[in-house]
């Protein structure tokens, strides 16, 4: 099967964990592939992660967690910061994408995508404000 690639499109309302598992699943399923699909996301302010699905608990612990390992710029833990002229948040953001990972590999059987039973696909976005974010994906048998 020659490799197949799209790129989603993930509009943002501000920080957080936006699930983009159904989406990347019905592009693959119809392929009927079985092989490897790599998602990387196009920025360097936003990341991309596997994490649980069904509790909403889980996003809003992760948000708070990140948001208090890496404060804003205007906090005073985060005076060190040289990086603010695109705001506060900016340069904490490019910190989590980098503690985070910006890509990811995941097996797929006959279509479909071997995740776990609680597992989903999330884009992770560091930002206040809106964004929209392009993940490319790439599946090849």
């Amino acid at each position: 099967m020659t490799p197949q690639q799209t790129t989603f499109q993930i509009q943002t309302r501000g920080p957080g964990l936006y699930e983009m598992t159904r989406d990347v699943s019905a592009w693959a399923g119809p392929t009927g592939t079985t092989g490897l699909l790599t998602l990387f996301v196009r920025h360097t302010s936003a990341s991309l992660l596997i994490q649980e699905n069904a509790d909403p608990d889980v996003r809003h612990d992760l948000d708070a967690f990140f948001s208090r390992l890496v404060p804003r710029a205007d906090e005073p833990a985060m005076s060190y910061l040289t990086h603010t002229i695109e705001g506060p948040d900016d340069m904490p953001a490019h910190i989590r994408a980098a503690l985070l990972p910006v890509s990811l590999s995941i097996p797929v059987e006959n279509g479909a995508l071997s995740l776990g039973t609680w597992q989903g696909i999330y884009l992770f976005e560091h930002r206040d404000a809106p964004h929209r974010r392009n993940v490319v994906a790439h599946l090849s048998a």
